[in-house]
């Protein structure tokens, strides 16, 4: 099954470092950020999962919750924590789901369906290194994959969270490189009459199609 933004997030249960799961239940009404891994005790994953600890709070502000994947077992989980802890500084602080099965790999369009537990090829574990951004409404907002060698940026997944979240409840789109408080771009969608009451200081218009104005609040 191919995955696109607006779809679905395919529900599942699985197990994890904090217990049994129904995906759907544990987000609730909350924002998720899914990242995946291909396999445990592997470095940049390491530095990764430590980073994603050292950021919680931040996340938490913004209603929402993180869990990590890796296609080991939970018990290889709690293992390679220990290690995390210790050379990244921080505890994970988040489930891990365990999915040495594949299933939620296969599910999320991560690996093809003929992939098999324990004989993945290199080319194929490096398929399982994803970002899901998953809405309260269980919509996809955001899929990024990334390559083995390069360490994730989730200052770029903290920023794109504040941007949709941002444009959701107001008639604005962000611009290139914006960043929390800077200027937005007015909606396509809002014609200029609608525009001067919604946004009464007015904007800036270097073309009809682009005008510029300060953040909501």
């Amino acid at each position: 099954m191919s995955l696109r933004i607006g779809d679905t997030a395919p529900n599942f249960q699985a197990q994890t470092t904090e217990g049994q799961i129904d995906f759907h239940q544990w987000i609730g009404d909350k924002w998720a950020i899914l990242f995946s891994h291909p396999k445990d005790f592997t470095p940049v994953c390491t530095t990764e999962l430590g980073t994603m600890a050292k950021m919680k709070a931040e996340f938490d502000k913004r209603n929402a919750k993180i869990i990590g994947l890796s296609a080991d077992p939970v018990d290889d989980h709690r293992r390679w924590a220990k290690d995390i802890e210790e050379t990244q500084g921080a505890p994970v602080n988040y489930p891990m789901i365990g999915d040495p099965d594949l299933k939620v790999a296969k599910l999320y369009d991560m690996l093809p369906a003929e992939a098999t537990p324990g004989k993945r090829t290199a080319a194929e574990n490096a398929t399982v290194r994803t970002v899901f951004m998953i809405g309260p409404d269980k919509k996809i907002k955001l899929m990024l994959f990334y390559p083995m060698t390069t360490g994730r940026n989730f200052d770029e997944v903290l920023r794109v969270l504040d941007s949709i979240q941002l444009t959701a409840k107001h008639k604005v789109a962000t611009p290139a490189n914006w960043k929390q408080g800077q200027d937005v771009i007015i909606a396509g969608s809002v014609n200029d009459e609608d525009a001067k009451k919604l946004f009464p200081e007015g904007w800036k218009a270097p073309k009809p199609y682009l005008r510029i104005t300060r953040q909501p609040k």
